[in-house]
C-alpha cells in the first residue's frame, strides 16, 4: 500500500503514498485513452493496462523506459487483473488465465468458470503462497480456491448463502475475507484449509454493495467499504485476547468455557457467538460512489486511505488501540495537472529516504540476485538454458533492479 494507480479517460497515473501532506505523481501516460484497469507490480516498473478501446487486450509496460514488454489478446473482455512476483492472473467472465510473470508465458487456463460478470477474484501478494480465489458458483457464495504455484485446485469454501461480492487475502496468503451481495456479514477463513475464523456483522438494516475489502499489512484489521457513506474497520482478535489482565472471575471462567465450546458446536451456532461490531468507522461526505480502501502505515502511523471514483484520495488517522471514529487529516485531488514536468528527472533516481521501500531497506538486507524472485537487468540465464524456478528468466521482461521490490515477510 505504498503506491496508487488510477485509470482515466486520457490514460493512467501512478502516485507514491509516502507522505500525508504531499501526493507525489510518479508517472503519467496519455498514450492509451480510457484506461479502466491499471495494475502495478508493487513498487517496480511493471504496469499492466487495459483500455476500453481494446477491452480484450492486456498490455504490459516498463513505464520508466516507456517500452511495451508484451501484449496478449483474449476471447472476451478483460474484467480484472491480479499479480504478484510469481503469477499474473487475467479474469474474463467465464475463464481465468494464469501467466508466469517472469516470462509472461501462459501456464494455465481455467475454463468454464461460473459466470463472473464483475471479474471478482483475489490473488495472494505472497508469491510463495500464490493462492487464487474466485466465485465457485453464480447463485451461491461458494469460493473456489486455486493454488497458483502448483496449478491445482486447493478446495472449495461454502462461505455465504448468496452470490459473492468481495474477496481479499491478507498479505501472507494465510487468511481470506469474503462478503456476499447482501453485504451484511463478512467472514474470514483460514487458507488453505478453509476453516471459518471470524464473522463480522456490518449491519442488518439495509443490504449494501461492498466494493472494497482489505486487510492491514499486519493482519490485525480488516476494512470494508460499500456504496454507502460508512466505512467499517474490524479488529481480528479473540474475546480472551482483549482482556489479558482480567482477574479470574466466574463470568470470565464461563466466557472461556463458551469460547472453548464453539469448537464443538455446529458452524451456524458457533458463528453467531463470534459475530462482532466494527472496531472503527469512517463517515464519508459522499454516498453512492465506488471507492477503494487501504490500511497502510504512512510516516510511522496507521492510516486509512479511501480513493473515490470522482478522483479524490482521503487520508484518515486510525487509532489502533481504541478505534472509534477515524479523523480526516488530508484530502488530495488525483485529477489535477500534477507536477510531472518537474518530476520527470527524478523518475530514474533512487527512492527518497521517506519512501516505504527506502525506509524498510535500511532495516534489512536485500537478498542476493540469485535467490530473490523478480527482475534484474543482468539476471537470467544463457540462451537455451533451462532456467530453474528460483532464478531469473531472460527475455523481454526486465525491470530496473532488485531494489524496486520491498522485502517480503513470511
Amino acid at each position: 500500500c505504498s503506491s496508487l494507480a488510477i485509470g482515466t479517460t486520457t490514460g493512467y497515473r501512478l502516485f507514491s503514498l509516502s507522505s500525508v501532506e504531499q501526493l507525489d505523481q510518479v508517472h503519467e501516460s496519455n498514450e492509451i485513452p480510457d484506461v479502466y484497469i491499471v495494475e502495478r507490480l508493487f513498487s517496480s516498473s511493471l504496469v499492466v493496462v487495459v483500455s476500453h478501446a481494446k477491452p480484450q487486450q492486456m498490455n504490459v509496460y516498463h513505464f520508466k523506459k516507456g517500452t511495451e514488454i508484451c501484449n496478449y489478446s483474449y476471447s472476451s473482455n478483460v474484467l480484472s487483473i491480479r499479480l504478484n512476483r510469481q503469477r499474473l492472473v487475467v479474469c474474463l467472465e467465464e475463464s481465468i488465465y494464469i501467466h508466469n510473470i517472469k516470462d509472461m508465458k501462459l501456464l494455465k487456463t481455467i475454463v468454464d468458470t461460473p459466470p463472473n460478470t464483475t471479474g471478482l477474484c483475489a490473488l495472494s501478494i505472497n508469491h510463495a503462497n500464490s493462492y487464487l480465489a474466485y466465485p465457485g458458483s453464480a447463485t451461491s457464495g461458494e469460493i473456489a480456491l486455486y493454488d497458483g504455484n502448483t496449478l491445482k485446485t486447493a478446495c472449495t469454501i461454502p462461505a455465504h448463502d448468496g452470490p459473492l461480492a468481495a474477496l481479499a487475502f491478507n498479505c501472507t496468503g494465510s487468511k481470506l475475507a469474503s462478503a456476499s451481495e447482501k453485504g451484511t456479514v463478512i467472514r474470514v477463513f483460514s487458507i488453505p484449509g478453509g476453516q471459518k475464523l471470524y464473522e463480522f456483522r456490518r449491519g442488518m438494516k439495509r443490504y449494501v454493495n461492498i466494493s472494497s475489502l482489505v486487510f492491514s499489512m499486519d493482519s490485525q484489521f480488516l476494512c470494508a467499504s460499500s456504496n454507502t457513506e460508512t466505512v467499517h474497520i474490524f479488529k481480528l482478535e479473540h474475546l480472551t485476547d482483549s482482556r489479558p489482565e482480567e482477574p479470574p472471575t466466574w463470568s470470565g471462567y464461563m466466557g472461556k468455557m463458551f469460547q472453548a465450546a464453539t469448537n464443538y458446536l455446529p458452524a451456524q451456532v458457533s458463528g453467531m457467538m463470534n459475530q462482532d461490531r466494527a472496531f472503527a468507522t469512517v463517515r464519508l461526505n459522499i454516498s453512492g460512489q465506488r471507492n477503494i480502501c487501504a490500511l497502510s502505515t504512512i510516516q510511522k502511523l496507521p492510516r486509512l486511505l479511501v480513493t473515490t471514483s470522482d478522483g479524490h484520495l482521503y487520508i484518515y488517522n486510525l487509532d489502533p488501540q481504541d478505534g472509534g471514529e477515524c479523523v480526516l487529516i488530508k484530502k488530495h485531488s488525483l485529477l489535477g495537472s500534477g507536477k510531472m514536468e518537474e518530476n520527470k528527472e527524478n523518475d530514474l533516481q533512487p527512492p527518497l529516504p521517506q519512501s516505504y521501500a527506502a525506509t524498510v531497506a535500511r532495516q534489512s538486507t536485500v537478498p542476493s540476485t540469485s535467490t530473490m524472485p523478480g527482475y534484474s537487468e543482468d539476471g537470467g540465464a544463457l540462451r537455451g538454458e533451462v532456467i530453474p524456478e528460483h532464478e531469473f528468466a531472460t527475455g523481454p521482461v526486465c525491470l530496473d533492479d532488485e531494489n524496486e521490490f520491498p522485502p517480503v515477510s513470511i
